[in-house]
C-alpha cells in the first residue's frame, strides 16, 4: 500500500513549476475515482487517472474509448499524454500516475516508455493486469526502465464502480 508522503522535489530550476496545492496519494485516488465517475457516464468502462508531477495534480483523464471510437483511449495514455504536454517533455521522471484500475499491458508499456517514477493504483486486473497480475511490466530488469509500484489504494471504490458498471450492463 502506498503512503501519503509526498515524490522527491528535485530543485532543477529547468524543471517547469507545477502549480496547485499539493496532494497525497488518497486525495489523488479521489480525483482518479472522479474521473472514472465521468467516464461511466458516457459508456465507458469506469477508469480514471491523474499524473502528480512533485505531488501536484498537472493532469487527469478517464477512458474516452466508447467516447471517441478509438481503442487506445485509455486514461493512463491520455493521462500521459496531457502530462508531457504540461511539462514540455516526453520523460516524465518526476511523475507519479494514479489510476483506478492495473493498467493493461498497453498501458503499462506507455508507463515505461514514458519513463514514469511511480504508479500507485486502486483495483487489480486479474484478466488483463500488466502491473501484477497477470504480468509485471512495470517491474521487468529487461527493460530499459522499471515504474514503482504501490497497489491496492481504495481499492474497494474502484471495484465497487466496475461492479456496478457491468452489473449495470448484464
Amino acid at each position: 500500500m502506498s503512503t501519503d508522503a509526498p515524490s522527491d522535489r528535485s530543485e532543477d530550476p529547468a524543471d517547469p513549476a507545477p502549480t496547485g496545492p499539493e496532494v497525497g496519494d488518497d486525495e489523488a485516488m479521489g480525483l482518479a475515482l472522479a474521473e472514472a465517475a465521468t467516464a461511466a457516464g458516457h459508456g465507458d468502462v469506469p477508469v480514471g487517472a491523474v499524473a502528480l508531477h512533485r505531488g501536484r495534480v498537472i493532469a487527469s483523464r478517464h477512458n474516452e474509448r466508447e467516447l471517441r471510437g478509438d481503442p487506445a483511449a485509455h486514461a493512463e495514455l491520455l493521462v500521459l499524454s496531457d502530462a508531457a504536454a504540461a511539462l514540455g517533455t516526453w520523460r516524465l521522471a518526476e511523475v507519479t500516475v494514479v489510476v483506478t484500475l492495473e493498467p493493461c499491458p498497453m498501458c503499462a508499456g506507455g508507463l515505461v516508455a514514458a519513463r514514469v517514477r511511480r504508479l500507485v493504483f486502486g483495483a487489480a486486473d486479474p484478466k488483463a493486469g500488466a502491473c501484477g497480475s497477470l504480468y509485471n511490466l512495470c517491474a521487468d530488469p529487461r527493460l530499459n526502465h522499471e515504474v514503482e509500484i504501490a497497489a491496492g489504494l481504495r481499492a474497494d471504490e474502484a471495484s465497487l464502480l466496475l461492479k456496478e458498471f457491468f452489473g449495470g450492463r448484464r
